[in-house]
């Protein structure tokens, strides 16, 4: 389900004192719940990129895939496909809109850097950038938008916690801000709903209830 900004922001998670200058998108509760050390079953599922995506439903299927031709067509890059270093998707190859920087990896404090060297998606286009025991971030930078994935283990008392996941996106002028409001009705009804039913289907089979 979907939450309000609120159920994010007000917890002192890493991430807002590294992209304060991007805007909160959505806040998600997952639905995945264990003890503290099932957080890594967590990033081993949304890092499992073929999975997800062959495992999704059609209407999702094809709205990844007109994304990808739309953006062959108009060079705005793909959302399916690994991170190529040397093509234009890379990590390093377009600035964060309004700064000089290319990745988040420059922000990082020293007790950050490197410890998601271990992390790898399959065939999602984000570059890990830490983990701690319960929280992991990820970027994606395209030619519409500079994106971090924010996953998080929300402790719910009594040694229980929740997975809860949150978009923080930098548009790139005004082609990112337009395709940001076109696909945002696609993102609500058809992809985060499907997107949520195969993590539960995911979960279930990897962590006893």
């Amino acid at each position: 389900m979907r939450l309000p900004n609120a159920a994010h922001e007000s917890r002192p998670w890493r991430i807002r004192e590294i992209a304060p200058d991007f805007t909160l998108e959505d806040v998600w509760a997952l639905p995945a719940h264990g003890g503290a050390q099932d957080f890594q079953t967590l990033l081993e599922i949304m890092t499992s990129g073929d999975d997800l995506v062959n495992s999704a439903s059609l209407p999702t299927r094809i709205l990844w895939r007109m994304r990808d031709r739309l953006g062959s067509w108009f060079g705005l890059g793909r959302i399916s496909a690994p991170i190529d270093p040397g093509g234009d998707d890379a990590k390093g190859k377009l600035p964060i809109p309004g700064t000089k920087e290319t990745s988040l990896t420059d922000r990082l404090p020293d007790d950050l850097h490197n410890t998601a060297a271990d992390v790898h998606f399959d065939s999602v286009p984000f570059a890990p950038l830490y983990r701690t025991d319960v929280e992991f971030a990820a970027e994606m930078s395209n030619r519409t938008v500079h994106s971090v994935m924010h996953l998080a283990w929300v402790d719910q008392g009594e040694g229980r916690y929740q997975g809860q996941m949150a978009v923080y996106v930098k548009p790139r002028g005004r082609l990112g801000k337009g395709y940001m409001a076109l696909i945002k009705p696609f993102r609500y009804w058809v992809v985060y709903p499907a997107l949520m039913r195969q993590i539960e289907r995911e979960w279930n089979t990897r962590v006893p209830q």
